[in-house]
């Protein structure tokens, strides 16, 4: 590869960025001993990277050159980065890996693997379908306040130029939906439905009347409101933002939504099947895993997992009580129960959260059990947005950064709170905090010695596969026989969850490659877990607006426990659980096929030790 051709693809990115130009500082020099071509294509993947998503990447990076910056979402913008992407890969993989170093060659794999992934994805043009119910410019945007550093005058006059952009990006969404409309890639009607409230909620006459109310005055709200700044942004938000809200709920309800389609499958779709089997590649990163093989999984999944609840139910206060014809009639009859009695349940949202937080203080106490790392960054236990909460997931998690000095963030849903149980607090909040996703995100970040290209990557079968693993870990924390899921009601949560992640193998290909209706994957949800009725409709919702990425979970979980008990077989007395866990999560997320390979590796590097 010629150097020149790196300059090349410098010069096209440096016409995607605006007039005034940028700062570079936060891209690295080359270390000794690595290889300089290879940093210097990483280096333009960073700059990519910035394209499409400044305000993650900024974070990331711990940089703030671009701090006034929203991402350029037009149709030529975006094909402009796919261009240069196919550019560098070409030239990434003219490179011979053969004497590179472990962290290099990782890099470099991974990067051919992701990239590759992204311009064969990049075919069925998803970016002409940029809102959902759960997600777009109605749902994140209004949340950026909360997600970067306000300390100085800059920082604050930075996130102002950004609220100026925002009428910008939201205008780019609507074209691309409107070449969408052009195009036939329509999504399904059901998951674009509530989007036209969450965009009125933002154009709301409050915010006009009064903008200080408005989520994206919130970094202001510190400052004198007579700050010519505050003054300004009040300003903004009246003239520039909630109009543009109004427009953009205007151009759904009267474009969009009559061009939805009604029918629910990928398979059903204007890309077919195809778009499908490319879903459940990128997130399962498993090559040649078919829909039905998924299916069949899930129904194997299903199945035993169903046997277990049963035996925990009869450890329960109401299963030590009660006679059934039948364990479908038992099971039905201890949902119920568990959907209705008040004792499972929070009546105020302060009270969910406080419990939330106290798990997590005794989920921490027993980290090093299991654990000889840990990250240094710290995390929080925060409410979801009140505007976006009651059409979202029972929580998120989101990244934090020492560069930026924010913590991760475990986001829980205070809503509803009839819909969200004490039973399944626990397994949560193993799944979303520690030691799920702040513990393995934040160790990838801390990682030493490699390109910082590797913070932007994440892969759906790893990352999701180490939570839903996660929430299995609290039966080896604590004392007992079940750990720190003692109580049965919350052993049967931990079940609950467990079964929910098998259950959407089942009805993510049923609805997606089976031709199943909306209906069938309700009422499948609703026969075979506790799931409250909100959050299957909701669940099901997500799936049908989301292919393929419920699939990872459960795929990858059960990957990791494959990769255990190989080595707990091979290791036997010699097996380590705080080592397998340190040598599982130090190369950050990767495909699964690279973790077998790497874990194989090590698994017969410790018998040969041994």
């Amino acid at each position: 590869m010629k150097i020149t051709r790196i300059i090349q693809c410098a010069l096209l990115l440096s016409m995607l960025l605006s007039p005034m130009g940028f700062a570079q500082d936060y891209l690295p020099d080359c270390p000794d001993g690595r290889d300089p071509e290879l940093w210097a294509i990483m280096n333009q993947g960073i700059e990519l990277a910035y394209q499409g998503d400044p305000i993650s990447v900024g974070a990331l990076m711990g940089d703030e050159s671009r701090n006034d910056q929203l991402a350029d979402q037009s149709a030529k913008a975006i094909a402009a980065r796919l261009a240069i992407k196919q550019a560098l890969l070409s030239d990434l993989k003219a490179l011979d890996l053969s004497g590179f170093v472990h962290a290099d060659r990782l890099a470099a794999e991974l990067l051919i693997y992701q990239w590759g992934k992204d311009l064969r994805l990049s075919a069925f043009k998803q970016w002409q379908i940029p809102i959902t119910s759960i997600s777009g410019p109605q749902v994140w945007l209004p949340q950026m306040g909360s997600r970067v550093v306000m300390q100085t005058a800059k920082h604050r006059q930075d996130y102002l130029t950004r609220l100026k952009r925002v009428p910008i990006l939201i205008g780019d969404q609507i074209d691309n939906m409107r070449l969408g409309i052009a195009d036939g890639r329509m999504p399904p009607l059901v998951t674009i439905e509530s989007s036209v409230e969450q965009a009125m909620t933002q154009a709301s006459r409050a915010y006009r009347e009064d903008p200080s109310q408005s989520p994206f005055y919130k970094p202001f709200l510190e400052l004198d409101r007579n700050d010519p700044v505050a003054i300004e942004a009040r300003k903004v938000i009246a003239e520039r933002i909630v109009p543009v809200y109004q427009e953009l709920a205007v151009f759904i309800q009267n474009e969009y939504l009559p061009a939805c389609r009604d029918s629910i499958g990928a398979a059903q779709g204007v890309d077919g099947i195809e778009a499908y089997n490319a879903q459940i590649a990128s997130h399962t990163t498993l090559p040649g895993l078919s829909a039905a093989d998924i299916h069949e999984t899930g129904l194997r999944e299903v199945a035993r997992i169903k046997a277990e609840m049963l035996e925990v139910i009869a450890g329960t206060d109401f299963g030590g009580h009660a006679e059934f014809i039948s364990d479908d009639a038992k099971f039905a009859s201890f949902v119920d129960y568990l959907r209705t009695d008040d004792r499972f349940y929070y009546t105020e949202p302060e009270d969910l959260l406080n419990g939330y937080k106290a798990m997590a203080k005794t989920i921490d106490g027993e980290l090093p059990k299991l654990f000889r790392v840990l990250p240094s960054l710290p995390y929080g236990v925060k409410p979801l947005p009140a505007f976006s909460a009651e059409s979202a997931p029972t929580a998120y998690y989101y990244p934090g950064s020492a560069e930026t000095a924010r913590a991760g963030n475990f986001m829980a849903n205070l809503s509803l709170l009839d819909q969200r149980p004490k039973y399944e607090m626990l397994a949560l909040t193993l799944h979303e905090a520690m030691p799920g996703h702040h513990l393995q995100i934040a160790l990838a970040q801390e990682i030493t010695g490699q390109h910082p290209i590797r913070k932007t990557m994440g892969f759906t079968g790893f990352v999701e596969g180490w939570g839903l693993y996660s929430e299995k870990l609290g039966l080896e924390m604590g004392e007992g026989l079940n750990g720190l899921y003692a109580d049965p009601y919350d052993n049967f949560g931990r079940l609950n969850f467990e079964m929910w992640r098998a259950m959407r193998l089942v009805v993510d290909t049923g609805m997606h490659a089976k031709g199943w209706s909306r209906e069938r994957a309700v009422e499948f949800m609703r026969t075979n877990s506790a799931l409250s009725e909100h959050n299957i409709e909701a669940e099901i919702n997500r799936y049908i607006g989301w292919p393929g990425q419920a699939t990872g979970y459960k795929i990858g979980e059960l990957k990791i426990l494959e990769i255990r008990a190989k080595a707990e077989a091979a290791l036997g007395e010699n097996f380590d659980i705080r080592a397998f866990h340190e040598e599982l999560l130090n190369d950050g997320a990767i495909p699964l096929p690279v973790l077998d390979k790497k874990m194989s590796q090590w698994i017969e590097a410790h018998q040969l030790k041994d």
